[in-house]
C-alpha cells in the first residue's frame, strides 16, 4: 500500500508516483502537443523498394500543392555535407538516399508545408524513378561470395560488418573434446520492435536572429543528441537547446538520431521557421530502430551428472542496411557475452558476426541492455535441452550449476565481474511460491488424460548501468551520469539530472533517494530532467542505467551537500564538527541527541548564519562514474495449458522473482516488472517483423505487428530477494529491463515442456497458435 510521501526516510517505501496526477488528468506535454508561432509541418517520401537505384526525382507536381514551402532531397544535403551521418557503431547512414535505396521505407525526400495535410499530399506527388536491384534479406545468403554487395560506399566490398569474440577458444575446445555429454541448439530471436505508444518526432526551431536552435524531441538522451547534432550540423553546441518533454515510452527506440530529425533541422535552418515532424505508426515500425534478429547456435559440454563444463556460441547478427546500434566491439555483441548466465562454466567461447541486409537498420535495446535478452534466451533454451538429454528435471539441473553466493565477486569466463547475488535463494523462493513439485504432479496426471500442460523455467543474470567509463563509451563520451541539487533557504529542493524518464517514475524515485540522504520527505524534492539548458550533462536513460548511474550521482551529490551542512550544523550547535553526527533525519551532538538541528534549519542558515569564511548556499553537482556495472538477477516460472483443438496457448500462471539489490520504491519496481513481463509475453507469442524475398516489410503496423492489450496480458505474480550491489552508493542494481530479459525463455520453455511428449525440443518465437496446431496435427492429436 502506498504511503504519504511527506513521510521522512522515504527510501524503500511505496510512495505514489509524483508524475501521475498530470498524466491522469491528461496534462502531459508531449512533442505533438507543442504548437509554435508560424510552425510548419514535414512529411517524408519513402522508398517502396528494398534495393534499387534512384534514376531521377521530380518535385514539380509536389511544389504545386498550396502551402508547400520546401522540398529537400539527398542532393541538397550533399551540398551541405549532411547526406550521411555517423551512427553509434562507427558506421555512417544516409539521411536521404542519393544513388540508391537499401531498404523499404528508406527516406528519399522531405516535404515541408504550412499544414500537415499539405505536406502529406505533396509527398505523395514527389516522383521518384527507381531501377530495382537484387534483394538480400537472409543474413546467411548475404555472406555468400556471390551475394550482391549492398554497401558499395564502404572500402570493404562485402556484406560482413565485423567479427567479435570473447572467451578462450582453445581451452573451450579442449573441454568439448573430453566432455561426456554435448548438446547443441539452433535458436533464432526474431526481429521485433519497441513500438512505444508515442512514435518518434521533433520540432526544430532555428532563430536566425540569435543563431540558436531549439529542438524539441522525443529523446531518451537529450545531451547526447545535442552533442551529435553539433558534430553533424556544425552548429556550436552552446547554440543548441534540446528539450525532451514528456516521452510516451521509449524502450530504446528513442536513443538514435533518425534522418527525420536531421531533415527537420535542415528545413528550419533554411526557412527560419519552426518545423514539426511526427512519424506515423508505419514509419515508426518499418524504419526506426528494431531489436534482436539474432541467429544463434549454442553448445553445452557437461558431465553425466549434469555439471556444465563449457559453452560454445556462434551467432549471426542481422543489422539491416546500416550498423546503427553502438560500437560493435562493446555494445551490440559485447553484452551478449553475458550468455553464460547464472551458471558456473569453466570455459566459454562466444563469437558474433554482424551482417548487412536489405532491411531497416537498428539494433536498439528494446527494454534490455544491448543483446542481454538474446543471450539470456539462448542459454536458458539450451539448458532445457541439456536437461532433457540427461532426463533430469530442469530445476535440478539449474540448482547443480548456479554460481554460489560465496563465489562473488565472480569472474565469468567471458570477462565479466559479477558484483553480488544469491541465485539459489532466489530460485528456491520461486519454486516454493509457485508450488513447483505440486505442479509437476498435476502435469503428470493431466498427461495421463491426454491434456497438455507445461512448466517453463528461466533464470537470468542481467548486466546494466552502461558503465564503467574504462569499459564503455559511445563516440568517445564516457558512460557517467550526473545530478545537480540545490537546497533552498526553506529546506525545499530542486534536483536536475542528466537522464530522461519515459515512464520509469524518476520524479518519484530520485526524490526518494535525495530525501533519504538529506533527511527530507520526497515531497520536498522537485526533480527535473530533459532540458539541456538546465540539467547537467548526462548520457540518458537506456540499458537500465538510470538507477545505477544517475541514482548513484543523486545519492553522492546529496552526500556532498550533507558534508557542508554538517559544518553549518556544528556552527549552529556551537560544537566542533567532529562532535556532530547524522541520524538520518537531523544533525545531533554526539551523546546529547536532544541537541539537534534539521536540514531545514541548516538550509536557512546556509543563506543567513554561516561560519566565518564559508561560501553561502547549499548546493552541489556530482558526476558519477561507476566502478563496475551492476548485475541484477531473477528466477521466472511460467505455467501454460494448450488447447489441443486450436493450438492456442493459455498462460495460467507466471511468477517473477527478481533481485535488483536495494529497492527504492517497491510499487514502482512492481509496475516496471509488470510492464516488462507484458512485453516479454508479446515477444514470445505475438511479435515478429518478417520480410518477403523482395524485402517487403510484412508487419509495418499494429494490424500485423501485435501489441498486447489488458485482455491479452496474463496475471503476473511477483516477489523479490535482495543482494545489494557492494559498489553502488545505495546498493541498488536496476530492474526495468530484467523482466523482458528473463521472461521469453520461460514462456518458450513452458510450451516446449507441454509438447515434449511428441519429441519437441524447440520452437522458435513467436509461438503462434498455428505453429502449435501443426505439431499437434502431425502427431495425430487434432485434425
Amino acid at each position: 500500500m502506498a504511503i504519504n510521501q511527506c513521510e521522512l526516510r522515504p527510501m524503500g517505501k511505496s510512495i505514489h508516483r509524483k508524475e501521475d496526477p498530470r498524466f491522469i488528468r491528461g496534462q502531459g506535454r508531449y512533442v505533438d502537443d507543442i504548437v509554435l508561432p508560424d510552425m510548419l509541418y514535414m512529411s517524408i517520401v519513402r522508398s517502396p523498394y528494398a534495393h534499387a537505384k534512384i534514376t531521377g526525382i521530380n518535385t514539380d507536381a509536389a511544389y504545386q500543392v498550396p502551402g508547400v514551402k520546401l522540398i529537400i532531397t539527398g542532393e541538397d544535403l550533399e551540398k551541405m555535407k549532411l547526406a550521411w551521418i555517423p551512427t553509434m557503431a562507427g558506421d555512417v547512414q544516409m539521411v536521404l538516399a542519393t544513388n540508391k535505396v537499401l531498404y523499404q521505407y528508406q527516406e528519399v525526400a522531405a516535404v515541408v508545408a504550412e499544414t500537415r495535410a499539405a505536406a502529406v499530399d505533396a509527398a505523395q506527388l514527389v516522383e521518384v524513378e527507381y531501377e530495382a536491384l537484387p534483394v538480400v534479406v537472409d543474413p546467411f545468403r548475404a555472406l555468400q561470395p556471390d551475394a550482391p554487395v549492398l554497401r558499395d560506399d564502404r572500402e570493404k566490398k562485402s556484406n560482413h560488418i565485423w567479427h567479435w569474440e570473447a572467451g578462450d577458444r582453445e581451452k573451450t575446445e579442449e573441454i568439448f573434446q573430453n566432455a561426456p555429454v554435448v548438446v547443441s541448439q539452433d535458436v533464432r530471436f526474431q526481429r521485433v520492435h519497441p513500438s512505444p505508444l508515442e512514435p518518434c518526432g521533433c520540432i526544430a526551431d532555428y532563430n536566425k536572429g540569435t543563431g540558436r536552435l531549439t529542438w524539441y524531441v522525443t529523446s531518451q538522451a537529450p545531451h547526447a543528441h545535442r552533442t551529435v547534432l553539433a558534430m553533424v550540423t556544425g552548429l556550436p553546441e552552446h547554440k543548441i537547446h534540446v528539450i525532451s518533454p514528456d516521452v510516451g515510452g521509449g524502450f530504446g527506440n528513442k536513443v538514435p538520431v533518425y534522418p527525420g530529425y536531421v531533415c527537420a533541422i535542415v528545413a528550419s535552418l533554411k526557412l527560419g521557421q519552426p518545423v514539426k515532424w511526427i512519424e506515423t505508426r508505419t514509419e515508426n515500425i518499418a524504419s526506426t530502430g528494431f531489436a534482436r534478429d539474432y541467429h544463434m547456435k549454442a553448445e553445452i559440454a557437461a558431465d553425466e551428472n549434469g555439471k556444465v563444463l563449457g559453452l560454445r556460441v556462434k551467432t549471426i547478427a542481422d543489422h539491416g542496411a546500416f550498423d546503427a546500434a553502438a560500437d560493435p566491439t562493446k555494445f551490440p555483441a559485447g553484452l551478449f557475452s553475458i550468455v553464460t548466465g547464472s551458471y558456473d562454466f569453466q570455459q566459454a567461447f562466444v563469437e558474433v558476426d554482424g551482417v548487412y541486409t536489405n532491411k531497416a537498420p537498428g539494433g536498439v535495446a528494446y527494454r534490455c541492455s544491448f543483446r542481454v535478452t538474446e543471450a539470456a534466451y539462448l542459454i536458458e533454451r539450451t539448458m532445457d535441452v541439456l536437461a532433457r538429454r540427461l532426463n533430469m528435471d530442469p530445476a535440478e539441473l539449474r540448482l547443480r550449476n548456479f554460481i554460489k553466493k560465496e563465489q562473488f565477486p565472480y569472474q565469468s569466463p567471458t570477462g565479466w565481474t559479477y558484483d553480488s547475488g544469491d541465485y539459489e535463494q532466489t530460485f528456491k523462493l520461486a519454486l516454493e511460491k509457485i508450488g513447483y513439485h505440486e505442479l509437476r504432479k498435476e502435469q503428470a496426471e493431466k498427461r495421463a488424460r491426454g491434456e497438455l500442460m507445461g512448466i517453463g523455467i528461466s533464470t537470468f543474470t542481467e548486466v546494466v548501468g552502461a558503465g564503467p567509463s574504462h569499459s564503455f563509451d559511445i563516440m568517445g563520451i564516457k558512460m557517467f551520469d550526473s545530478a545537480e541539487i540545490r537546497v533552498h533557504p526553506t529546506g525545499k529542493v530542486i534536483a536536475r539530472l542528466g537522464v530522461r524518464h519515459q515512464g520509469q517514475g524518476h520524479e518519484t524515485t530520485f526524490a526518494q533517494i535525495i530525501g533519504e540522504e538529506l533527511g527530507l520527505s520526497a515531497d520536498d524534492v522537485l526533480v527535473e530532467e530533459g532540458d539541456t539548458d538546465t540539467a547537467p550533462y548526462g548520457l540518458g536513460t537506456y540499458a537500465s542505467r538510470s538507477t545505477p548511474t544517475a541514482g548513484g550521482a543523486a545519492a553522492l551529490c546529496a552526500r556532498r551537500i550533507r558534508e557542508k551542512a554538517k559544518k553549518i550544523a556544528a556552527h549552529l550547535l556551537e560544537v566542533g564538527e567532529e562532535d556532530v553526527s547524522w541520524n538520518g533525519e537531523a544533525f545531533e551532538v554526539k551523546g546529547l541527541p536532544s541537541r539537534k538541528v534539521t536540514m531545514g534549519e541548516v538550509a536557512l542558515a546556509a543563506y543567513t548564519n554561516l561560519p566565518e569564511g564559508m561560501e553561502p548556499g547549499l548546493e552541489a553537482t556530482y558526476y558519477y562514474d561507476p566502478p563496475n556495472l551492476t548485475f541484477p538477477h531473477g528466477a521466472y516460472i511460467a505455467v501454460v495449458d494448450i488447447d489441443t483443438g486450436t493450438g492456442a496457448v493459455k498462460v495460467r500462471r507466471f511468477l517473477a522473482v527478481d533481485d535488483c539489490g536495494n529497492v527504492i520504491n517497491p510499487m514502482i519496481v512492481e509496475g516496471q516488472v509488470h510492464g516488462g513481463l507484458t512485453e516479454g509475453f508479446a515477444i514470445a507469442f505475438m511479435q515478429d517483423i518478417p520480410f518477403d524475398e523482395d524485402g517487403n516489410c510484412l508487419a509495418p503496423n499494429w494490424m500485423d505487428y501485435l501489441v498486447p492489450t489488458s485482455l491479452d496480458s496474463p496475471h503476473w505474480e511477483t516477489d523479490r530477494t535482495v543482494t545489494p550491489s557492494p559498489h553502488h552508493p545505495i546498493g541498488a542494481k536496476g530492474v526495468g529491463e530484467s523482466p523482458n530479459v528473463g521472461s521469453p525463455a520461460a514462456f518458450v520453455n513452458a510450451v516446449v515442456d507441454a509438447l515434449s511428449p511428441f519429441g519437441v525440443e524447440h520452437i522458435d518465437m513467436p509461438i503462434f497458435p498455428w505453429k502449435v496446431w501443426e505439431i499437434l496435427r502431425k502427431n495425430g492429436v487434432t485434425e
